[in-house]
């Protein structure tokens, strides 16, 4: 299955979150995936974790998860950025998720996110016990 990681995926490990162990599940199976994420998503954990400063992990989430995995980064060039406009009107999503969302479109992605906000979208979303349980 090729799957768009949202940037909440990461946030839920990176965070410790109460979902955390289910988002490492879903980055275990990588190689039975196909996995992408987005480069807004990527440019957003980096912020986060500048902030918090935390380089290194962000070097680690580059080198294990990028390089090493084989996740693809995927972006909108800007010629075709109309489209995060449209999918925001559309589906009454904001910035981040009509961006998310666009992406899946393009490159024909299934969302695996814990963002119900997907949930009034055409394609939807899939959480990470969704994905491994197929």
């Amino acid at each position: 299955m090729r799957l768009l990681i949202d940037t909440n995926i990461f946030l839920e490990i990176i965070l410790d979150q109460n979902k955390a162990e289910d988002a490492k599940a879903l980055i275990g199976s990588v190689g039975d995936h196909d996995f992408f994420i987005s480069d807004y998503s990527l440019h957003s954990i980096g912020i986060l974790l500048f902030r918090r400063k935390q380089h290194d992990i962000f070097r680690l989430l580059l080198s294990d998860i990028i390089q090493n995995a084989g996740m693809t980064v995927a972006s909108i060039p800007a010629e075709d950025l109309q489209l995060v406009a449209d999918v925001a009107l559309r589906f009454n999503l904001d910035f981040d998720d009509a961006y998310q969302y666009a992406i899946a479109e393009k490159f024909n992605l299934t969302i695996v996110s814990f963002d119900s906000d997907f949930n009034r979208t055409e394609r939807g979303r899939k959480t990470p016990a969704e994905v491994l349980s197929a």
